[in-house]
């Protein structure tokens, strides 16, 4: 027999693993159970429980498999436990390998050799004989049976040097261990159905989930600590000025140097230099006369420093001193200006050096304060207008304007210091895709979101994946023009692919060829839009006839609507269904749009109007003027009770679906969120692109809406105000404007595909902030 030689943890994760598949096979049984129930197949249900009642195998419980050969043995069933171990073997051994199958025979051996063992232990020794007498054929050639075919007759073999072990409860307990373990390691290394394999993948999910959120509340938690980390380094290395630095190293000697300086600094005009480090404390100055309170504001402050200039005439001064002098009439003998007082100031100071120092600790004071109890961006204001103030009145009328150029740098810097905490969404990567080599028409995304579908204006195709690297899949390259593209819905790998020439290709982006190629209608050769039911079954063809002199987007539009189709399409088939009729007239639809299940379908026409279909009857339901121009992009909300439209009048419009016509928010956009978009060169070259993508798209929980612009995407807050759309985070990354958008919602995580006209793609990956 084989003894397990596994270790103590290499048992318990053998256990754990038994334990996880069956209960997994158990959760399985219950889905089941579950579907067909729901489905009404209850015979299908009643023959599932027979079998499962009835399972050999157990649920792929080892424990189960081995209390129901312990039962046989008991029982002295050698009938059922020769049939259940044959069972085994069909189902289970004869997959192994042939370097196991020794292994395999061991382990039988050692099961007739614990049915023997107990028999004689229980004193029935009929049983005994009946086994020896039934198996007698198998075993007699058989070398490790040779010297069994005595123990009948031995009176006592426990006793026998040859079959005492096996008579011990170690032997027992050995042999059960090992055949455990050795099918607990069977059952992990079969294959797993599909089906089986779902509860790991719910479980994986589950945990990737939790590792998610308890990732992003740490990101929180640092961004939280380096915003305080910063104001606290803001406060810290704030530049104090002099007075406040120097104030507990100033003594006696210091403060009769300044004393008697005074005197002679009334006589000559100070430099710049000595007023950029003194008028911050006013007191001190002695052509300052003027005292400042704490409740003084930066625009008193300012307007305070005017007046005292050395470079006034004497006649000037003497007018002004009477005014001034009266609010610091106590403390004239440091705050007077004038030559005529400075001999009388220098004389109090020295005949009052104690009052004069207790004063001037008592204004140090009052400065300090004044200075810690305002917010740090007025210390900074303060401090820049103390190093921009001249001595002049001309210069010094300049510094209330100050304030505000302060205000928007210090906005500045809390923007770009970090996230507010309203901020939706965190901008936690951007790349490029840059095999395009012109002008983007159409970028999107497939319903898993794991592949992409871009098209450029030269007429070329690139699929390609971003998870986990950026790479391409599939480059179509096309005679004929390309006007249109739209994922598949059922399946997901096949492209819908609309031509300038009247056609429109089934691809199939794994085997990488073309399986069906449409012909729609000569007269109206340009497909406009492709849309896919979410069903998969059909889709919707828009095809329209040349636009005036060509099939070219660029050339003036006509003051009147270009004729068109609208197509219902089977996928199966690949036959036309149906032609939707188009009132007033038929006229080129330039965007299509299915609700969640196809029930609804809108479109947005060269007209103006959007118009919505029941598609369960064929029929519209309902239409209305929605632009003045053409509708250019048209989508579901996510809650299907309005429509968004954004149109060549260049205004982005919220429509409730159950009022025809009846706006719920307006908001006009710029012209490089609605086109036409313009690229400008060299030498006067322009490059004009008429929207043909989608020019917005939602995140999952449809708050949120990106939408183009010049230098890259723009995500906005949908609002139920007047102003539809509040923007609250700028992509950016583009040099050339963004001409088409897509968002990829998955878990927390989602993605933005903005493109734009010199052929880049950014993907820009968004982590959501969930209040």
């Amino acid at each position: 027999m084989t003894v397990s030689g596994r270790t103590q943890e290499e048992e318990s994760v053998c256990l754990c693993c038994e334990v996880t598949m069956g209960s997994a096979v158990e959760r399985t049984d219950e889905h089941v159970r579950e579907y067909l129930i729901y489905r009404g197949f209850t015979n299908t249900l009643k023959h599932l429980d027979s079998d499962i009642k009835t399972d050999k195998e157990k649920g792929f419980r080892v424990d189960k498999i081995i209390d129901q050969l312990q039962q046989f043995v008991q029982n002295f069933d050698l009938f059922g436990l020769k049939e259940y171990w044959l069972y085994l073997d069909r189902r289970l051994f004869c997959r192994l390998e042939d370097v196991y199958r020794s292994t395999v025979n061991k382990l039988r051996t050692s099961l007739y050799r614990y049915y023997i063992i107990n028999t004689i232990q229980r004193g029935n020794l009929e049983k005994t004989q009946e086994f020896f007498q039934k198996q007698a054929l198998e075993l007699q050639g058989q070398v490790e049976w040779r010297d069994w075919f005595i123990l009948p007759f031995i009176s006592a073999p426990e006793q026998n040097p040859t079959f005492s072990p096996y008579f011990s409860r170690q032997w027992a307990d050995t042999f059960l261990v090992s055949l455990h373990n050795f099918l607990s390691v069977l059952f992990q290394c079969m294959p797993q159905p599909v089906l089986l394999s779902f509860d790991a993948e719910v479980q994986k999910a589950t945990s990737l989930t939790e590792e998610n959120e308890q990732l992003r509340q740490l990101l929180f938690a640092l961004q939280t600590e380096s915003r305080d980390q910063r104001a606290r380094d803001e406060m810290v290395h704030h530049k104090l000025p002099v007075y406040v630095q120097n104030m507990d190293r100033l003594g006696d000697t210091e403060l009769d140097l300044v004393s008697s300086q005074r005197a002679v600094s009334t006589a000559t005009t100070p430099s710049r230099n000595f007023f950029s480090t003194f008028l911050p404390q006013g007191r001190r100055t002695p052509v300052k006369p003027p005292q400042i309170t704490t409740g003084t504001s930066p625009g008193q402050v300012a307007v305070g420093r005017k007046d005292p200039t050395t470079n006034l005439p004497s006649k000037s001064k003497e007018a002004v001193q009477p005014k001034e002098v009266k609010p610091v009439s106590s403390q004239a003998s440091t705050s007077e200006p004038g030559s005529c007082q400075s001999q009388q100031a220098t004389n109090q100071s020295t005949n009052q050096p104690t009052n004069q120092r207790h004063k001037r600790i008592q204004d140090h004071e009052k400065e300090r304060k004044e200075l810690f109890s305002k917010p740090p961006s007025q210390a900074l204001e303060k401090k820049g207008e103390a190093a921009e103030v001249e001595p002049t009145v001309e210069t010094s009328g300049d510094t209330p304007d100050s304030p505000s150029s302060n205000n928007k740098s210090c906005g500045g810097g809390s923007e770009g210091g970090g996230l507010s905490a309203e901020q939706p969404f965190i901008k936690l990567s951007q790349e490029e895709y840059g095999e395009h080599h012109s002008s983007i028409m159409h970028c999107r995304v497939d319903c898993s979101g794991r592949r992409v579908a871009s098209l450029d204006v030269d007429g070329v195709i690139k699929v390609w994946s971003f998870n986990p690297i950026m790479q391409t899949k599939a480059t179509i390259m096309s005679k004929s023009p390309l006007l249109s593209l739209e994922w598949a819905t059922k399946p997901d790998r096949l492209l819908l692919l609309g031509s300038g020439v009247g056609t429109v290709r089934l691809y199939d982006t794994d085997a990488k060829k073309n399986l069906y190629e449409m012909n729609i209608d000569e007269t109206h050769p340009r497909i406009l839009s492709l849309a896919c039911s979410p069903s998969g079954s059909s889709f919707v063809c828009s095809a329209a006839a040349l636009s005036g002199s060509g099939s070219s987007d660029s050339v003036p539009r006509l003051p009147f609507p270009v004729s068109g189709q609208l197509l219902l399409w089977d996928t199966k088939t690949v036959k036309q269904q149906l032609q939707f009729s188009l009132e007033p007239e038929p006229v080129a639809i330039n965007c299509t749009a299915f609700n969640h299940n196809g029930n609804l379908l809108v479109t947005g026409a060269a007209d103006g109007v959007i118009r919505l279909f029941d598609m369960q009857r064929y029929e519209s339901a309902m239409s209305w003027r929605a632009h003045d121009g053409e509708v250019y992009s048209v989508e579901f909300s996510y809650d299907e009770n309005t429509v968004f439209s954004i149109g060549e009048d260049g205004k982005f419009i919220q429509w409730n679906i159950h009022r025809c016509g009846v706006k719920q928010s307006e908001q006009v956009l710029p012209q490089e969120a609605t086109g036409p978009f313009v690229l400008s060169g060299y030498s006067g070259y322009k490059q004009v692109q008429v929207p043909r993508g989608r020019l917005f798209a939602f995140d999952s929980e449809g708050q949120h809406v990106l939408t183009c612009s010049s230098t890259g995407g723009l995500v906005s807050r949908l609002t139920s105000g007047e102003q539809a759309l509040e923007s609250v985070l700028s992509l950016g990354g583009h040099k050339a404007p963004v001409v088409t958008v897509d968002w990829c919602s998955a878990v927390d995580c989602g993605t933005c595909l903005t493109a734009s006209m010199d052929g880049k793609i950014k993907l820009s990956t968004l982590l959501a902030q969930k209040s």
